[in-house]
C-alpha cells in the first residue's frame, strides 16, 4: 500500500513539474501571437560590465518620463500605459499606481525621480542569445543606438494584458541575430 501511495505521489509531482514550464511557454506564446507589438527606441549603454556574456542589455528612450508629479518613490511598482508616437515608436501615455482598465500597459519599477522626470526600469531589458555572438551583438546595438544614427536600434515587444515578450532587437533594419551573422561572414 505504501509503495502505491508513493507512486501516486510521484506521478502527481511529475505532472506538476511538467505543467509549470508548459504553462509558462503557453503564456509567452499567447503574448507573442495575440499581443500588440510596439517598437521601443533604444539608448546607448555603458559597455563596461564583465558579467554580461549571454545577453544584450537594453536601455530605452521611453524609460525616461517627463513629469511634474513628485509623489513617486524609488523602487515602486507602477503601470506604464503605452501608445505609438508619430514616428511609430512606443511612448509612454501615462504612468499609474493602479492597474488600468483598458489599453496596452505593463508593470515596471521606478528607479528614481529627479525634478521634471521619472526614470523607469522596464521588465524586458535583456535580449538573450548565443554566448559567442552576444559581444558582437552588443557592439552592434551600441553602434546603432546613438541619437545621431539615421537607422536607430529598437526592440520589438509584444504587450498583452500587462504581460510583455521581447520578440527581437533590430539594428540596421535587420534582426540582431542576422546582423551579427552577416558581419561575421
Amino acid at each position: 500500500m505504501k509503495t502505491k501511495n508513493m507512486f501516486i505521489l510521484f506521478v502527481v509531482v511529475a505532472i506538476a513539474q511538467a505543467f509549470v514550464p508548459l504553462k509558462m511557454i503557453y503564456d509567452t506564446e499567447k503574448i507573442n501571437d495575440e499581443g500588440t507589438v510596439y517598437k521601443f527606441k533604444t539608448q546607448p549603454i555603458d559597455p563596461n560590465d564583465p558579467f554580461r556574456r549571454k545577453y544584450v542589455t537594453l536601455r530605452f528612450e521611453a524609460e525616461n518620463f517627463k513629469t511634474t508629479d513628485t509623489t513617486w518613490n524609488r523602487n515602486e511598482d507602477v503601470y506604464v500605459c503605452i501608445e505609438n508616437d508619430n514616428e511609430g515608436y512606443a511612448s509612454i501615455k501615462e504612468i499609474l499606481k493602479e492597474k488600468p482598465q483598458e489599453g496596452d500597459y505593463f508593470k515596471a519599477k521606478t528607479v528614481y525621480f529627479v525634478s521634471g522626470g521619472l526614470r523607469l526600469n522596464f521588465p524586458f531589458d535583456r535580449y538573450y542569445m548565443e554566448e559567442s555572438k552576444a559581444p558582437q551583438a552588443e557592439a552592434a546595438y551600441r553602434k546603432y543606438s546613438t541619437a545621431e544614427n539615421p537607422k536607430p536600434a529598437y526592440a520589438l515587444v509584444a504587450i498583452k494584458d500587462g504581460d510583455t515578450y521581447l520578440k527581437d532587437v533590430i539594428v540596421d533594419d535587420k534582426p540582431i541575430r542576422e546582423y551579427v551573422i552577416e558581419q561575421q561572414e
